[in-house]
């Protein structure tokens, strides 16, 4: 029946040219025969009941009648009474015996219309013969509530209420042949029932009439709330799909991971997580071209669904070349062997890629796996630190293999420790350095920020990433002194000259842990004699952070300090709707993924624009990472967004020389786009 309804609702709108149903529409629809038929079948089961309810109501206030009977016409009440019974009796069986065998509404209705007519007729001819005609002349009005009871009582259908009506109208006017009242009787008794038919007809008419109107809206209103429904259900999927491969994303394999582990938590049911890596996809992405590259990522994708599909297991694309399995699974040796599996298969694909330099001539995956285990102070974050620990470890294994986390590992095997142990001098021996990406207000066309950026330089002269070293950085404690010499290094080379407004600098949730944090960062400005209005702590969304005391004290005293805090990379991780609530954040930055996504995707730019409204409705100001180019500006500039960062306004790079041509160029570049 809906979807009949749907096809009729949508037939209608491409009638009217329009997709909302205006009144006239609706008029006009309500002459369709379709439209009618499913207006019956609609209030069929409550028509049933309903029709079932007034006939027992209805048969025992007919045969209390019989003391009316008794009073007007008693030498032929033992006719009228006894007719009264079999009618009442009669008319419940019938409509008992069809309400079982599960008869349409209409079929009960015309049993009632029928029950009523003949309930008047059957006590109608015997009271005829009454001798007492002056009291019967009397008694005839009473039967106008039969009248009122087909077109008011029952709610039948108009042309079923007109035809029982008028047969009791019919039949009155020829009872007035049986006794020759006077002309004056006659005529004020007809017009008396006259009048009641007309009445009575005439409200059943319009209560029809507003029961399908009724109808029209509240199903218009259902359409309406489907469709709204379905667009929502649709929005979400993209969220949560990845608009390359269309399996999960990161977002939904983040979702997914926390109902493993509370279940894990909960109930005991352990859990397996692996990562996959495409390896050298960089190479193989450059040498063949982005749609190639793109391609071999949906073919590499297809093969690991179809590996891991039987078991039941999660699969998502958890990076740009990075895949997330997720499935039930006790011990490490069972995840291992899927791994390898998946290791196998995806080499069986045969994928040339002739740009590698380790003796393969086609694409592989490396695979890191790991297994829940009962360890005290354990979360969910080290899961997926011990899955990812695991896959470097393939991947210094020669790639193309398969790894199970051991705890007993030193974390990242050699290459883990060298980088620890030039972390512990970098600092003396000028290993690392501090680059700075523009950041560009939109209001002005200035460059009001620089985001400040870690680099480590290893001691063979070749640069180690970031997303390399913090983690360990953050692992070894090495991190808490960075963190003071990048402050340090930023209000010396940017604030004390300045060059520029404000610079953003990433705080660790290790460093706002750290005793005397905000005091050590009160210090340096006292010693640069910079205000802490001029530096703002970009906290991670991607990171868990534990909302501790501690960390809310130092975050409480770093602002009494004046420093601003930002929402980095929102929309990512763990915590970001979490942080929104506790925290009043100066900033928050709209992870680059979502703008690249909005360029050539309808669902994924009306998602950008509701993470927009959510964070302008929180009173942030928005900055939006990843603009790389023209287009992507354009488009940022229509959501009304108050800075953006990005490659097209500028690459990270080192203290700049000339900070006054910079801004006159950031504003001949907003202002040539306008």
């Amino acid at each position: 029946m809906k979807s009949r309804l749907t096809r009729v609702m949508v037939s209608m709108r491409r009638l009217s040219g329009v997709d909302n149903l205006g009144r006239g529409e609706v008029r006009r629809a309500s002459r369709s025969a379709e439209l009618r038929t499913l207006y019956k079948d609609y209030g069929n089961e409550a028509r049933r009941a309903l029709a079932r309810s007034g006939l027992w109501l209805a048969v025992p206030v007919y045969v209390l009648f019989l003391i009316t009977d008794l009073i007007f016409i008693p030498d032929v009440s033992n006719v009228t009474i006894p007719a009264r019974f079999l009618i009442g009796g009669a008319s419940l069986l019938i409509l008992e015996i069809q309400f079982s065998r599960g008869r349409r509404a209409g079929e009960l209705e015309a049993t009632c219309a029928a029950a009523v007519v003949l309930g008047y007729v059957v006590w109608l001819v015997p009271a005829l013969q009454t001798a007492n005609a002056e009291a019967f002349s009397y008694y005839a009005a009473f039967g106008a509530i039969f009248m009122m009871g087909v077109n008011l009582f029952f709610s039948l259908e108009f042309g079923l209420a007109i035809a029982s009506s008028g047969l009791i109208f019919a039949s009155f006017l020829l009872s007035l042949t049986e006794f020759h009242y006077s002309p004056a009787y006659c005529l004020a008794f007809t017009t008396f029932y006259l009048c009641c038919f007309v009445f009575t007809s005439y409200v059943n008419w319009k209560l029809n009439k507003e029961r399908f109107n009724v109808f029209l809206n509240a199903r218009e209103a259902e359409l309406q709330q489907r469709q709204a429904t379905e667009r929502g259900e649709a929005l979400l999927r993209l969220s949560i799909t990845d608009s390359l491969t269309g399996m999960e994303n990161r977002r939904a394999a983040d979702i997914r991971l926390k109902q493993f582990w509370e279940r894990w938590r909960e109930d005991g049911v352990a859990f397996a997580v692996l990562l996959v890596d495409v390896d050298f996809f960089k190479k193989y992405n450059d040498y063949y071209g982005h749609q190639e590259g793109d391609h071999c990522l949906v073919t590499v994708a297809n093969a690991l669904s179809d590996i891991v599909a039987p078991l039941g297991a999660t699969v998502g694309r958890y990076g740009g070349e990075e895949f997330i399995v997720i499935l039930d699974l006790e011990r490490g040796a069972d995840a291992l062997a899927l791994a390898e599996a998946i290791c196998h298969g995806i080499e069986d694909l045969d994928i040339i890629h002739a740009q590698r330099l380790d003796g393969f001539r086609h694409v592989t995956v490396s695979v890191g796996a790991t297994v829940t285990r009962d360890v005290a102070g354990t979360k969910l974050e080290n899961v997926i630190n011990e899955a990812d620990r695991a896959l470097y470890s393939a991947k210094a294994s020669g790639r193309n293999c398969a790894r199970l986390f051991d705890p007993n590992e030193l974390p990242g095997g050699d290459a883990s420790e060298n980088i620890a142990a030039i972390l512990k001098i970098a600092i003396q021996q000028n290993l690392v350095s501090l680059v700075y990406q523009p950041i560009l207000y939109l209001e002005t066309g200035e460059i009001g920020a620089y985001e400040a950026l870690m680099r480590l330089q290893m001691l063979d002269g070749s640069s180690s990433s970031p997303a390399v070293f913090i983690p360990i950085a953050e692992r070894t404690g090495a991190i808490i002194e960075l963190g003071y010499w990048a402050i340090r290094r930023a209000c010396c080379e940017l604030l004390f000259r300045d060059i520029v407004d404000t610079v953003s600098i990433n705080v660790s949730p290790i460093q706002l842990r750290a005793p005397g944090f905000a005091a050590q960062v009160a210090a340096i400005l006292a010693e640069t004699g910079v205000s802490g209005h001029r530096i703002a702590f970009e906290i991670t969304e991607g990171v868990d952070m534990e909302i501790r005391p501690d960390v809310l004290d130092s975050i409480q005293d770093l602002k009494k300090l004046g420093i601003k805090f930002w929402l980095d990379d929102f929309g990512t991780g763990f915590a970001g709707l979490s942080w929104l609530r506790l925290m009043d954040f100066e900033t928050v930055k709209i992870d680059k993924s979502f703008l690249h996504d909005a360029a050539d995707n309808e669902g994924a730019k009306v998602l950008l624009e509701d993470i927009i409204g959510l964070v302008r409705n929180r009173g942030h100001r928005i900055l939006v990472e990843g603009v790389e180019n023209e287009e992507q500006l354009d488009l940022v500039k229509s959501f009304g967004i108050d800075a953006v960062q990005g490659y097209h306004i500028g690459r990270p790079a080192p203290p700049l020389k000339h900070p006054m041509a910079i801004r006159q160029t950031g504003r001949r570049r907003l202002q040539a786009s306008a």
